[in-house]
């Protein structure tokens, strides 16, 4: 990755933007009963990019010498200087507040909460083991704040989508901390996957996707979506099945690749299915 943008994106991984995106998306669409104004739609995305990338750049600087000692990220801390990783997240933060600012007043007013709310995640791992549901805390902020920014209002339908989301991200970065496992433990790291060691952490990830996917479920009842949306929560149930088969092989390579194959198809059908139902 030889330009300074290209470095950029890897350094937050920009590419994982699909994990988050999808369900403020939906959430923005049910909320609108269709397309919004793509005005709307513009500044609910930009708002998205902002937090996500000041969310991710306030992990890499709290976790600066951390990750210079583990295996799995002793290269992140060479793609970008600590200086500009700090501009960067400053830029972010500002330019994320500074958007809600033109969406409504509301979001304005708690876009320092949700700055708080993904800025604590990177934290948890210091003194608590429940860290992955800070995480799903982290992410479920996205499709409440897409409801708000359309109706500039709380209801049912996202704040149900939101545990949704909490439940599955907390499942698969369960899975995904299996790896850090070692580690973790020789740095006095906190994680459940440290509490619970990993067979009952996989059988907790399960749990987990379990409910996020009967989660699914009550948000399109709640949302009244029809047919198409809830035939594809078949396929959704299949990338899960996916992800945690290849995860019981334990093998390194395996869980890397489903955890990006599968979760990338359970944020992508979820969005295509709320846009069609609402669109088509």
């Amino acid at each position: 990755m030889s330009g300074p943008i290209q470095r950029a994106l890897t350094f937050i991984r920009f590419s994982h933007t699909v994990f988050a995106l999808p369900f403020a998306l939906g959430s923005m669409l049910v909320a609108a009963g269709g397309l919004p104004s793509w005005r709307l739609f513009g500044l609910i995305l930009l708002a998205m990019v902002f937090a996500r990338t000041a969310a991710m750049v306030f992990n890499r600087v709290a976790d600066w010498e951390l990750d210079k000692l583990n295996p799995r990220t002793v290269s992140r801390h060479q793609l970008m200087a600590r200086p500009a990783a700090i501009a960067l997240l400053l830029t972010s933060s500002v330019g994320f507040i500074g958007v809600t600012w033109f969406i409504n007043p509301l979001c304005f007013l708690l876009s320092p909460v949700a700055l708080a709310i993904v800025f604590f995640y990177s934290l948890t791992k210091r003194f608590t083991d429940f860290t992955q549901l800070f995480l799903g805390l982290a992410l479920a902020v996205s499709p409440v704040g897409a409801w708000l920014a359309v109706t500039g209002h709380f209801a049912w339908p996202p704040l149900i989508l939101a545990v949704g989301v909490l439940c599955w991200v907390a499942g698969f970065d369960l899975i995904y901390a299996t790896m850090d496992l070692e580690f973790d433990r020789r740095s006095g790291l906190h994680s459940m996957v440290v509490r619970f060691g990993i067979p009952r952490s996989l059988q907790l990830a399960t749990w987990l996707h379990v409910a996020m996917f009967m989660l699914l479920i009550a948000f399109g009842l709640a949302a009244k979506l029809g047919g198409i949306y809830f035939g594809s929560l078949a396929l959704v149930l299949g990338a899960l099945v996916y992800e945690h088969r290849s995860a019981a092989r334990l093998d390194l390579g395996a869980v890397n690749d489903a955890f990006f194959k599968s979760n990338a198809v359970v944020g992508l059908v979820f969005v295509a299915a709320v846009l069609i139902d609402r669109v088509a």
